[in-house]
């Protein structure tokens, strides 16, 4: 991952590029190296907010071994990609087998919710605050998969809910008309962090193991990107074929 992300970098050489690295285990110690040799990193398929702190810690991990070095950190920034409406459709699925609503479409909002209070904790703490007047940004977060696919929900549930300072939303096409449509605007993602702790803790003593259920999603996500990646090798091939 390392040697690839470095490889790409160098021949893309912009300073705006970020280098998607899945927030993997491995994908950690590859992001606090990757942010050590000065690149930009998008990390992506984060569905946990465990591994989203691991993935911070490497980031002000990174951060110090640059400065160890003595290397500039002026610039650098990166992004944490924290998946939202797949986590909601896994923990739906099963709630629906224990014929429970109550949580229903709640949690991953809540889980982006608790995520978001710990990068405040952290990026607007004292630690960060050296990194910060030498020139780096804190790492935002990055709402991904923010389109509702579940009918019975708002179409524009996953934008309306995650609304506030330094964060990034990558919004589907159908979902931005929506919102541009019938969206309302308000600062909602600091809305009672107590509240998402508890409906954790509810979803806790049903028996549902929110843990496993974002460790197959990174999983399974890992493993969409691999096949994604290998037909379009093969499309590539397919083309060079034709073409010779």
């Amino acid at each position: 991952t390392v040697s690839e992300a470095l490889d790409l970098h160098q021949r893309v050489n912009r300073p705006n590029v970020m280098i998607k690295v899945p927030g993997t285990k491995a994908g950690v110690s590859a992001f606090e190296e990757l942010t050590a040799a000065g690149v930009n990193v998008n990390v992506t398929l984060l569905f946990s907010v465990n591994r989203y702190l691991e993935i911070v810690q490497a980031y002000l991990n990174g951060l110090e071994k640059r400065l160890a070095g003595d290397k500039p950190i002026k610039g650098q920034t990166s992004v944490a990609s924290f998946f939202i409406s797949r986590v909601d459709s896994a923990v739906d699925k099963a709630l629906e087998e224990q014929n429970n609503t109550s949580l229903q479409g709640k949690i991953a909002i809540a889980n982006a919710r608790i995520a978001y209070g710990h990068f405040e904790n952290i990026f607007h703490s004292d630690k960060f605050k050296r990194f910060a007047e030498l020139g780096a940004f804190p790492q935002r977060l990055l709402w991904a998969s923010t389109g509702t696919k579940n009918p019975s929900y708002s179409d524009v549930l996953y934008i309306e809910q995650l609304i506030g300072p330094e964060t990034v939303n990558t919004v589907p096409p159908a979902t931005l008309d929506a919102f541009r449509d019938h969206g309302v605007v308000a600062q909602t993602l600091k809305a009672d962090l107590p509240e998402a702790h508890q409906m954790l803790e509810q979803l806790t003593a049903t028996g549902i193991d929110l843990r496993a259920i974002t460790d197959k999603l990174e999983k399974d996500g890992v493993e969409a990107f691999c096949v994604a990646f290998d037909e379009l090798l093969d499309s590539l091939k397919t083309k060079r074929e034709s073409l010779t």
